[in-house]
């Protein structure tokens, strides 16, 4: 479709007074290539947008980036295009702060010297976030982005606008809520991460007050529902408000990752995070260098394969 077809309900043109890299800091969105409520235009009046179909607390909404001349162009389309407008400084880092932090670590101060415009940005909502995070648990990457996929397709609303592809929404709680067993079970989502996510449809609207009250306040709140941890709200605190201190404790890579990275040699999560203490209260932005950097640690063994819950 073109994107000449409507116009937008909500339009905004932005300049920030720092460096930014646009792309950089909404990749953490995009759950893989084929993501239905991402995409990324290689091409275009702009030189090419990204586009994101999120929910919002005003209805659903369509949002395209372009960036020109230093300028950032905002169009948004359905119910909520006037709040994500809104808030595109803060999805663009204009609202992080990282007055105090300093480069302990070679890496990490030389990561930070060669990008300024790393930044951790924030939706501001929740439930987008949370459903794919739980279907990262404890599972590949491939799996969880395939999960992602088909129930986002299967269960979620069109994208409002002149989207340049088709896209989709993530599925509503109360969409989540109808679907049945053998509909988890075709997606590949085992019983665990299912009554994790169904538990939180259930309190998905006292679930958003987490981007609210941010911090250790915001995950502890998460972490009430049966099935949200440590890591899960580590990584959806990190989306969601950008928090500079969640680290993913409970990861499969990123202990190992910042053990080479910063002392040579493999760590476990509490190695990790006595490494990290020294960057408190902002170990999530040492680890986000880190991984911006493009170091990568020694493997010594085969990958960890995948595993279909379908054939279960």
């Amino acid at each position: 479709m073109s994107t000449a077809v409507a116009a937008p309900e909500a339009e905004r043109v932005w300049r920030p007074d720092f460096v930014l890299d646009v792309r950089a800091l909404v990749a953490p969105l995009r759950r893989g290539k084929g993501d239905p409520t991402f995409h990324t235009e290689l091409e275009g009046p702009d030189g090419g947008a990204l586009w994101r179909a999120t929910p919002t607390p005003e209805g659903p909404a369509t949002l395209a980036l372009s960036r020109r001349a230093g300028e950032v162009r905002a169009r948004a389309w359905g119910p909520g295009a006037a709040w994500i407008v809104d808030g595109v400084p803060a999805l663009l880092g204009a609202e992080d702060d990282d007055a105090g932090f300093v480069g302990h670590h070679p890496l990490v101060a030389e990561t930070r010297r060669r990008m300024p415009g790393l930044r951790l940005g924030a939706t501001r909502t929740v439930w987008d976030q949370l459903v794919p995070a739980i279907l990262e648990q404890k599972v590949t990457g491939t799996e969880a982005r395939r999960s992602w996929r088909e129930v986002c397709w299967r269960f979620g609303d069109d994208a409002p606008g002149p989207t340049p592809r088709p896209m989709k929404l993530p599925p509503t709680p109360r969409r989540i809520r109808e679907i049945p067993d053998w509909e988890w079970h075709r997606a590949g989502v085992d019983q665990s991460r299912r009554r994790a996510i169904l538990a939180c449809a259930t309190v998905a609207h006292r679930l958003e007050k987490a981007a609210e009250m941010r911090g250790e306040a915001g995950r502890a709140l998460l972490q009430k529902v049966p099935g949200i941890g440590v890591w899960t709200a580590a990584e959806v605190a990190q989306r969601s408000w950008g928090d500079p201190d969640a680290v993913s404790v409970g990861d499969f890579h990123i202990p190992s990752t910042v053990g080479w990275a910063l002392v040579g040699r493999k760590l476990d999560d509490a190695g990790m995070l006595e490494v990290l203490a020294c960057y408190a209260p902002q170990r999530q932005r040492a680890v986000r260098y880190i991984e911006a950097s493009g170091f990568r640690r020694p493997r010594f063994g085969p990958r960890f394969s995948p595993k279909d819950y379908r054939t279960y």
